[in-house]
């Protein structure tokens, strides 16, 4: 059994025809495939196929979406149920590190290879995350689109909530203290990455690892628009580490807080306000893999 999981807001368009062009090819395999919207309903199928003896059980869950259609099936599904991924999404971190297209064939032919590989995940505040979460600027654009949000979306329906983000953003100073330690950093900006991706491939942390059995932090410490702007062009020069503006470090817990309202983000969906607990979960996620990725 192979149950799709559909997100039907997910990404710039319609992509039932490379949902459908998956459900084909399994079937050609002899697969029994069942294409589901409504997550309580994939959550009730995993679960009773998994508990009934007399059933073969989930070969696999595909997530049709983005990389928050991931952290949700990671989020309900029984630990270390077997999920693809489909992208669908704007932005597809997850699936751009594991080298997935939006190709119902590739994905068909990973489910039959049936390669799995166990990643790291991040808990904030007991959610888990996959890719990276963030507190600060890019966090307050991530809820103020997703306020406003009707339907599917592309790179350009960021652009009003950035220039929203410009106009009242004001950088609160947020505190973090890492694994315990008494040092207290403090930042304007905070970036936690469990896989080396970010919007718009920008390198912040470019050598992060979900398999190393730790997260990746990135703070920097101005708090306005030209500084902001300094940053993004050391980032894509990748010039930004080393310097006393910036502190890279890693870590398996942290907490994150402000004396003022900071909204923090988990895989590019709204999380809530800080404060912020992180910790990693070490190979948590079990993901299918094309047979040459190399990680």
């Amino acid at each position: 059994m192979v149950v799709i999981s559909s997100n039907p807001n997910s990404g710039s368009m319609d992509r039932r025809s490379i949902v459908d062009q998956l459900i084909t090819e399994l079937e050609k395999q002899g697969l029994e495939v069942r294409l589901l919207t409504d997550i309580d309903e994939v959550q009730r199928t995993v679960e009773s196929f998994q508990g009934d003896p007399m059933c073969p059980g989930i070969r696999a869950v595909v997530a049709a979406g983005g990389d928050g259609t991931v952290s949700l099936l990671a989020n309900r599904l029984p630990p270390q149920t077997p999920i693809a991924i489909l992208p669908l999404g704007t932005e597809n971190l997850l699936a751009k590190h594991l080298g997935l297209i939006a190709d119902g064939k590739q994905v068909a032919e990973m489910i039959a290879q049936s390669r799995t590989v166990c990643l790291d995940v991040g808990r904030a505040n007991g959610q888990l995350f996959l890719v990276m979460a963030s507190c600060g600027f890019d966090a307050d654009v991530v809820h103020r689109l997703h306020s406003q949000r009707k339907g599917h979306i592309h790179h350009w329906s960021y652009a009003k909530p950035i220039v929203g983000a410009i106009g009242k953003y004001r950088y609160p100073k947020i505190r973090i203290r890492v694994d315990g330690r008494d040092k207290i950093l403090t930042a304007k900006w905070a970036f936690i990455f469990n896989v080396p991706r970010y919007a718009m491939n920008l390198p912040i942390v470019w050598d992060a690892d979900p398999r190393d059995g730790k997260l990746d932090l990135c703070t920097f410490r101005g708090g306005n628009l030209i500084r902001g702007l300094f940053y993004l062009s050391a980032i894509i020069l990748r010039q930004h580490r080393g310097w006393k503006y910036s502190h890279f470090q890693r870590f398996g817990k942290i907490r994150i807080e402000s004396d003022e309202r900071v909204p923090f983000q988990l895989d590019g969906d709204p999380g809530g306000v800080l404060p912020l607990e992180i910790e990693v979960v070490p190979e948590f996620l079990k993901v299918l893999v094309p047979s040459n990725w190399q990680g």
